[in-house]
């Protein structure tokens, strides 16, 4: 049967980068992984696939050879040999698989699996900080064995790898060494398999975590708990949970960086004739002075009203852009009140002296038609 595109078989685009790649990979590698799907060959085979299509593409120049010929760049010595053999020599230098997951074959027992979580959170979490509950399905470690996988605790010496977990091979001038097949790399075996376990030393549960949010994060933070993530196989030691910090979209600001920015509405006559307005922050209203004359789309800051930086603690700014708001339902005296007012604009040294802007615009404007017609 003809192997599938290996792009095709992560899920990335032929243009991936490779944090993209590794991404792809920690999925699909997580999904299929056999202690995650004991006794099941269709998930072995796919984890199989994942991890050859990522050891060629994770690779610059094989990548680049598999882009030009595909997997015919891999056969009958082109390249230096085919896929397979490139996965036999990443088990001397270990590979990305042992990075996810907390060990490499040489090591013995790998570790558990670090787990990853995506918190979502409001501005005002986000910024003042938070404990979040959090329920999280992972493997942990089964009970009635306390790990170990054996129903009367009793566990023998591996006899293919005499209790080392590893065993050592010759592959022409190569001397290899790879995580025992007949134990796992646990280094024992088991005679008599714990029921509730199947002889794995872990169960599927959901467990509930209390994670504390200090003040200041951001979309794109990430939390380490250390242990908290899947327990290792045979008791080895338990990965860790990351969780990754997801901002929601907030009402009124919008957040950039330790800097918060609002828009803040007004009436024409406020603008014109200057007035003294309260804005909300995220510790209750202040003060904002608006001298006359201030146009629409003017910048104001207020100093230290943003965010306190997580590292830092050195707060932010908050920035309120004004918005001079048209009048809208008007009454017949305030339509009447207003033609009046602009009738005084009435002529071009009027207009020119109240609407500076719009004097400029115009000028420019007939200043391109000239340039037009000419």
């Amino acid at each position: 049967m003809s192997k599938r595109d290996y792009y095709e078989v992560l899920g990335v685009a032929r243009n991936a980068s490779d944090d993209d790649l590794k991404k792809a990979y920690r999925r699909c590698a997580m999904k299929f992984h056999p202690d995650r799907n004991p006794g099941d060959a269709a998930a072995e085979a796919a984890f199989k696939e994942c991890k050859e299509a990522y050891e060629v593409l994770s690779d610059a120049n094989r990548r680049r050879m598999y882009d030009q010929h595909g997997h015919a760049a891999f056969e009958h010595g082109m390249g230096g040999g085919g896929a397979a053999g490139y996965a036999d020599m990443g088990d001397i230098f270990g590979d990305i698989f042992g990075n996810i997951f907390g060990g490499g074959a040489a090591r013995g027992p790998r570790r558990g699996a670090d787990v990853g979580y995506v918190m979502e959170l409001s501005l005002e979490e986000a910024v003042f900080g938070v404990d979040k509950k959090v329920e999280i399905p992972t493997l942990e470690e089964c009970e009635p064995c306390t790990g170990s996988g054996s129903a009367d605790g009793k566990v023998e010496t591996c006899a293919t790898c005499h209790g080392r977990g590893q065993v050592r091979f010759q592959r022409g001038i190569f001397s290899m060494q790879q995580a025992c097949p007949h134990c796992g790399g646990r280094g024992q075996t088991i005679s008599k398999p714990c029921t509730d376990c199947r002889g794995q030393g872990r169960v599927e549960r959901t467990k509930t975590l209390q994670v504390k949010i200090p003040a200041g994060v951001d979309t794109g933070d990430r939390i380490r708990l250390t242990g908290e993530g899947e327990a290792g196989p045979a008791g080895s030691q338990p990965g860790d949970l990351y969780v990754d910090v997801r901002v929601r979209e907030h009402e009124i600001f919008q957040r950039d960086g330790d800097d918060l920015h609002c828009e803040v509405p007004i009436r024409i006559t406020q603008a014109a004739l200057g007035d003294t307005i309260r804005v909300p922050t995220l510790n209750g209203e202040v003060e904002l002075k608006i001298p006359a004359e201030t146009q629409s789309g003017k910048l104001f800051r207020l100093r230290d009203r943003g965010v306190k930086s997580v590292r830092s603690r050195a707060p932010g700014d908050l920035y309120c852009r004004v918005a001079v708001e048209t009048p809208v339902n008007l009454t017949a005296e305030q339509r009447d009140l207003l033609e009046r007012f602009e009738a005084t604009f009435v002529g071009d040294v009027a207009s020119r002296r109240h609407s500076p802007r719009s004097s400029t615009f115009i000028d420019g404007v007939k200043g391109f038609w000239d340039r037009m017609t000419s």
